[in-house]
């Protein structure tokens, strides 16, 4: 297992150092300065750029630029935004709790409905309820979240008056942010109207960003759980006369679990990616909020900073699926 967990590990430095030189480079693509963006349309000397673009090394060769930023990550050291002076670092601390929760909510609903939807859609093979949810699973997919989403906020806030359109709480209830986590900090506070005010803001955000990965889950746990089905050992544990509960879930889930894990663990990119565009339609103030205000402003140091940040999270995150699959199944170790 200790071999298994160093060959993962030594793919994640060149990993690292491919997402640092990415998310510098594009980010210089995108037409515009970041120095007249700060200053805005307020006339500024031409030698106060000049010293604006030296102090931040604006000025030097885009070589020499990614060789310094590099050093600096190296150093633990994500640079400090341009436009408001906060160290890259603490403004992506303060406002992660606010994108885990919402990502967190999303992929508790897509596996909670996903994986027994998958279950008896392979279970009940060529019925009716199967076709139905593949072609359910087919068009959740192939939503595209700000469309998905303006949809929802139109029927479920603006026709019926049921959610919130934006923000994470009402404005009428004041909660001390302890952990970031609005829910768990509602709670805290023992305020059932703070809870509830919570709870809905963050129904439809969650509905509308766990939506495409309920389809892929469902449609993975259905492909695996028909491969595990036809297997001798579900025919025998049937023969023996166990439970239909008991051989589904207990000996045919169990072994169809090593695709779903990586479905699921791979979801977590296109979650944080998805927020971006879920948090700037419902103004959730999280990361993607933040990043991009930071693209718009042209602000560098944010930019880059966000996208090693979450692109990090998303490698241990893949980290963690490779170990769970060596755990699940001795044979991949090997």
């Amino acid at each position: 297992m200790l071999r298994y967990l160093l060959r993962r590990v030594g793919v994640i430095a060149p990993t690292f150092v491919a997402v640092t030189f990415l998310s510098f480079l594009l980010i210089h693509l995108v037409p515009g300065d970041p120095i007249e963006a700060r200053s805005g349309e307020r006339g500024v000397p031409p030698e106060r750029l000049a010293m604006f673009r030296h102090q931040y090394g604006l000025d030097q060769p885009l070589w020499k630029q990614f060789l310094d930023y590099e050093d600096q990550v190296l150093h633990g050291d994500l640079g400090t935004s341009i436009v408001t002076q906060d160290p890259v670092l603490h403004g992506f601390l303060q406002l992660f709790p606010a994108t885990l929760e919402l990502s967190v909510c999303a992929i508790l609903f897509a596996v909670a409905i996903g994986m027994p939807l998958g279950v008896v859609a392979a279970v009940n093979r060529g019925s009716a309820f199967d076709y139905g949810l593949m072609g359910l699973s087919v068009t959740g997919a192939s939503m595209p979240i700000p469309w998905w989403g303006l949809m929802m906020i139109l029927i479920f806030s603006v026709s019926l008056g049921w959610t919130p359109v934006s923000g994470r709480i009402s404005d009428a209830y004041f909660i001390e942010p302890s952990t970031g986590f609005m829910l768990i900090d509602c709670w805290s506070s023992d305020d059932a109207g703070a809870c509830v005010s919570a709870a809905s803001h963050l129904i439809l955000p969650a509905i509308v960003l766990g939506t495409i990965p309920l389809a892929v889950v469902a449609r993975m746990t259905r492909s695996a759980m028909l491969e595990v089905l036809g297997e001798d050992y579900v025919r025998t544990a049937r023969a023996k006369g166990l439970g239909t509960f008991r051989v589904i879930v207990v000996h045919a889930l169990r072994n169809a679990l090593i695709p779903v894990v990586t479905v699921i663990g791979l979801q977590v990119g296109s979650l944080l990616s998805g927020a971006i565009l879920t948090e700037t339609i419902f103004s959730w103030p999280g990361v993607g909020h933040w990043m991009i205000e930071s693209i718009y402003r042209r602000d560098y140091p944010v930019v880059q900073g966000g996208v090693l940040l979450i692109a990090t999270l998303v490698i241990l995150v893949n980290l963690g699926v490779d170990l769970t699959y060596g755990l699940l199944n001795p044979r991949i170790r090997r």
